[in-house]
This record gives structure tokens, C-alpha cells and sequence, in this order.
């Protein structure tokens, strides 16, 4: 009997992705409330020192401004705090819908397992692995025709959450940069409302990270339904 190949998971039963992917749902739509917390936050901020750079601060309301720094300083905490549980969970998810994809069909799998949680913190790497993972995920998880024929499902779903996770991931980096070193009170103003660009941007990559992850766990549950598996599968 020949060995298995690498990149064939272990795993020989397939497990339900579904839990795992309501729970992604969920704390994706959380990550979106927060990140609408930012912007509002970001909004009066910047209409406090756009006010008070009106009037050469005469009539600042320091008392006001503390509050509203601390409101935007606790939305940031929110968005970091969320932003790491929905990536925690979101990883298990990925994993779990790889080892079924490893069950559906093992030759559309170009890298182990393990990559599938490893390649998101490999710095550069992360930007193209996790992607070309999701692909062979997405091919073997597509519907078969009832007569056994592969079926193409378009990828549109992947390909947009994709492009708009890295965009978000760039602009964030750049424009928390940008905030962090403005000096004077129009900078602040300028780069705040990149930030609330980002937070903007954001939430489009939340809500399409959603779509990928809901279209991708119902084509697992239907290439699961049609019974067609290797020798010594079997499904969830």
C-alpha cells in the first residue's frame, strides 16, 4: 500500500463546520458594532477639536474632550478585544473546513493540515497562504453533479473577503500610523477621519468575511449530503 500523501489529513470522518461557523458569524457582526462604535466615537472627537480650533480653544470644554477621548480610546480597546476573538475562532473554523476538504478530496490540498492555522502568523507569508488554502478548501467543497461530475462554484465570495481582508489589514496598519504621529490639532483631525475610513472599510470586510464563511459551510454541507467520499470516509 502506497503512504499517504502530506498533505492528507489524518482525520477520516468529517466533522460539522456549522457550530464553529455561527460562532465566526456571530463575533464578525460584533467586530462590525464596534467598529461603528469607533466611527461614531471618531465623529465627535473630531467635531470637538474642529469646534475649538474655530474659536482658538476659548470655549474648549476640557471636561468634554477627556469623555470623548476615553470613549475613543474604549472603542479601540473593543475593536482589539473582539478583533482577536472572532481571529481565535475564526482559525478553528478555517482548520476544521480544511481537514473536511483533506476528506472530500485530498488532491486539491497543495500543503498540510497544519497550515491552516501556521500560515496566518508567518509575517509576509500570511498575506498569500491562508488564500491559496482557501482555495483548495473551496474546490473540494464544491457541489458535485448528481452524476459525479465536478460542478465549478465561483469564488467570488472567497476572492472578495479575501482582497477586502488584506486592503483592511494595509489601511489599518498605515492609518493608525499616521494618527499616532500627527502633531498638531488639524493633523489629529486629517488622520482621524482616515481612521474612521478604516473603521469604515472594516466593516465591509466584516460583512464579506460573513458571506465567505456562510457560503462555504453550506457547499460543505451539501458535498457532504451527495455521499461521495474516498475509500474509508465517512461523512458527519
Amino acid at each position: 500500500m502506497l503512504p499517504a500523501p502530506a498533505c492528507v489529513a489524518p482525520q477520516q470522518y468529517l466533522r460539522s463546520p456549522d457550530g464553529l461557523a455561527k460562532a465566526v458569524v456571530i463575533l464578525l457582526a460584533v467586530v462590525a458594532v464596534a467598529d461603528l462604535l469607533a466611527v461614531a466615537a471618531g465623529l465627535n472627537v473630531r467635531r470637538l477639536l474642529a469646534n475649538g480650533l474655530e474659536n482658538d480653544f476659548a470655549t474648549h470644554d476640557q471636561a468634554e474632550a477627556a469623555l470623548a477621548d476615553n470613549l475613543y480610546g474604549s472603542a479601540g480597546v473593543l475593536q482589539s478585544v473582539m478583533t482577536l476573538a472572532t481571529a481565535v475562532v475564526f482559525i478553528i473554523w478555517f482548520r476544521r473546513v480544511r481537514l473536511n476538504a483533506g476528506v472530500f478530496d485530498p488532491s486539491m490540498q497543495s500543503m498540510a493540515p497544519g497550515w491552516a492555522v501556521g500560515a496566518w502568523f508567518i509575517p509576509v507569508a500570511n498575506l498569500v497562504l491562508p488564500r491559496r488554502i482557501a482555495g483548495g478548501i473551496w474546490t473540494a467543497s464544491a457541489q458535485t453533479n448528481t452524476d459525479g461530475s465536478w460542478r465549478t462554484v465561483p469564488a467570488t465570495p472567497m476572492n472578495l473577503w479575501w482582497g477586502a481582508w488584506v486592503c483592511s489589514l494595509a489601511f489599518s496598519w498605515v492609518t493608525s500610523r499616521l494618527y499616532m504621529n500627527a502633531d498638531d490639532t488639524q493633523e489629529i483631525i486629517d488622520t482621524a477621519g482616515l481612521v474612521m475610513a478604516s473603521d469604515a472599510f472594516d466593516i465591509v470586510a466584516a460583512v464579506l468575511a460573513i458571506l465567505f464563511v456562510r457560503k462555504l459551510t453550506r457547499m460543505q454541507g451539501e458535498r457532504a449530503a451527495l455521499g461521495v467520499y474516498p475509500l474509508g470516509t465517512q461523512p458527519y
